[in-house]
């Protein structure tokens, strides 16, 4: 028996069709920048950040239906226009949805490390999704990762090097790009823990 489709959360983003590439105004119906939170959790991050820069569109990327959800709901009380929800799995949504050339800043923050070595394969940060990414992002456009584990940071470091496209650029939270980055729940209460946090922000080049 084939079941009527779940009907769509206020905010929530659900495609017409999950087999091809979007084109941007399926997403928002203004050209403004388009930033992603890519396996956005409970939302505290993208929330934050669509309240600070109405100024852009932002799409949160949740597999979780029961975050979706409460994302939404968030959003909507706050009267959050330019934030949208898609319920879908990370990867797929970067290989095969996004539009080309229409990402300002993919944020990827706190992802799954995937800590023992049989499961590394299904580590997002890798050469598949990189080459992916880089086709998601408008010249100029950047990634910004965040996680607590070591091990994972050092992969990444490796395959963005050997990816060999992107250009590194410094994180520096002083700066006017990076004056405004909240933390998520779960960076919040690993920082209070005393413990460290390591980051990577690159540049698709404009050239």
């Amino acid at each position: 028996m084939n079941l009527p489709p779940r009907p769509a959360e206020p905010g929530e983003f659900i495609p017409g069709d999950y087999f091809r590439r979007l084109s941007p105004h399926e997403l928002f119906t203004t050209d403004s920048p388009l930033e992603i939170d890519l396996g956005c959790g409970d939302g505290t991050f993208v929330l934050e950040m669509a309240r600070q820069f109405p100024d852009r569109n932002f799409l949160a990327v949740e597999r979780l239906l029961g975050r979706v959800r409460r994302i939404c709901k968030r959003a909507s009380q706050a009267g959050l226009d330019n934030l949208r929800v898609l319920r879908l799995e990370a990867r797929y949504t970067v290989e095969w949805l996004l539009p080309h050339a229409s990402v300002s800043r993919l944020h990827l923050l706190f992802p799954d490390p995937w800590p023992k070595a049989r499961h590394h394969r299904r580590r997002l940060v890798q050469g598949d999704f990189l080459h992916a990414l880089r086709k998601a992002l408008i010249p100029g456009g950047e990634f910004l990762f965040k996680t607590d584990h070591e091990d994972y940071f050092e992969w990444a470091r490796e395959e963005l090097a050997l990816f060999g496209h992107f250009e590194s650029l410094p994180w520096d939270e002083g700066s006017d790009e990076l004056s405004f980055y909240p933390q998520t729940d779960f960076e919040a209460q690993w920082r209070a823990g005393g413990r460290a946090v390591h980051q990577l922000r690159m540049r698709n080049p404009s050239t």
